[in-house]
């Protein structure tokens, strides 16, 4: 332990670049730097390195010096200014605040191409964190990349929401072409970049034959052995005639309900809750029915509207491997029991007027988001205003909202 203090006390890490390539043109477009300590010491791999430093509670620190030495370096390079350069990013370790003597570097960094890189991992642990982490690199005039893509499948549903500029196919896809799990990952990648012009780059190409397969598999650039190791950056390096495209996508919701998004695009109607119900059934039962991953969100607001009957479809969606998250008041930590994740919405917060049932996959996107107008009696014949919506782009913006309250259990 007093190696990784003093490691992160002298901020002695030292970045090694690896090149990312244009698969049909053999050109470098960029770097990804990786994270080593000293060299001959215990910590000098990454995962002894953050596995210490998570342990003494240092882990953002060690997320920022990190970050700030790849930039250093990438700056002191000379390279043109068209290269991209990857730094990975903890969304947990960005809870720290920049430790003082990194912010040079990191202010100096903003005139760089620099992708932040965050795993799969972390879309589906904690999705609140994550996207501050990506309007923090929008507002930065930094794209967005999304790591090991296809080690979780569940989370593929959750790329539309983080809105990746670059998706990083995982390496055991490239080894792994004749899966049909391999087909399902690689069709939701195609589908999610055909719609937003996102680029996929694949990891872990060695030989000839894993760049085909990679290329099979939609990538269009690539990273591995096949065009090089971990190491210093080179000399010099002609410009790349291919590079890295990522548009700045701002969230333009911030603070608004599902409800709210919704009828600000779409008519409104009137009815009681007794007539939606089928139509909140409807859009469990594409959840129940995809084979696909898929993500269910949805708002009751107090917790005695879940009846018996919804908790028990919701564990079955939970046990299927859907990302299934229930808000409402009073909701505990028993109601996540079956795998289903609860969010117990705090008073004041405008969702506890609402009743929104959204459901996102690769293919599919549907939404009842409906706003309660107050009256009392039967609860069947409460009136609600609502719309129902099937257009992907409201559907995603709807459960963006939803999304932004879920934090790491």
């Amino acid at each position: 332990m007093a190696l990784v203090e003093r490691v992160l006390d002298q901020r002695r890490i030292t970045p090694a670049f690896q090149p990312l390539v244009h698969l049909v043109s053999g050109e470098v477009v960029g770097f990804e730097a990786l994270a080593r300590g000293p060299e001959g010491t215990a910590v000098h791999t990454p995962d002894a390195l953050f596995g210490l430093a998570e342990q003494l509670g240092r882990l953002g620190e060690l997320d920022w010096v990190c970050r700030a030495a790849a930039l250093e370096q990438a700056l002191a390079s000379g390279l043109d200014p068209s290269f991209s350069w990857f730094v990975n990013v903890e969304p947990s370790g960005l809870a720290t605040p920049c430790p003082e003597d990194l912010r040079p570097a990191l202010a100096a960094g903003r005139r760089l191409r620099v992708v932040l890189e965050m795993t799969e991992r972390e879309v589906d642990r904690d999705p609140a964190r994550l996207l501050r982490a990506t309007a923090a690199a929008r507002r930065s005039r930094w794209g967005v990349a999304v790591d090991d893509v296809g080690a979780v499948p569940r989370s593929l549903a959750l790329l539309p929401f983080v809105q990746p500029d670059v998706v990083k196919l995982d390496m055991s896809l490239v080894h792994s072409l004749d899966r049909a799990e391999t087909a399902a990952v690689a069709n939701a990648v195609r589908a999610y970049a055909e719609r937003t012009g996102a680029v996929i780059l694949a990891e872990g190409i060695e030989t000839e034959a894993d760049e085909m397969r990679a290329r099979v598999l939609g990538a269009g650039y690539g990273q591995g052995w096949r065009y090089g190791r971990p190491g210093p950056l080179p000399r010099s390096l002609a410009p790349p005639q291919h590079p890295f495209c990522f548009g700045q996508v701002l969230d333009p919701d911030t603070g608004r309900t599902p409800f709210e998004i919704g009828a600000g695009s779409r008519p409104v109607g009137r009815t009681s809750k007794g007539l939606l119900v089928p139509m909140s059934l409807h859009l469990e039962r594409q959840a129940l029915a995809g084979g696909e991953a898929l993500v269910l969100l949805a708002s009751f607001q107090e917790a005695r509207h879940l009846t018996a009957g919804t908790c028990a479809r919701y564990a079955e969606l939970a046990h299927r491997n859907v990302l299934t998250v229930a808000m409402a008041a009073g909701l505990d930590a028993v109601a996540g029991a079956d795998g289903v994740r609860a969010v117990d919405l705090a008073a004041g917060d405008p969702l506890l007027a609402e009743w929104n049932v959204i459901v996102v996959g690769p293919h599919f996107a549907g939404a009842l988001l409906a706003r309660d107008l107050g009256d009392g009696g039967d609860d069947r014949q409460r009136r609600f205003d609502y719309l129902i919506t099937h257009d992907r782009e409201l559907v995603i913006r709807a459960a963006r909202a939803m999304l932004r309250r879920i934090t790491e259990p």
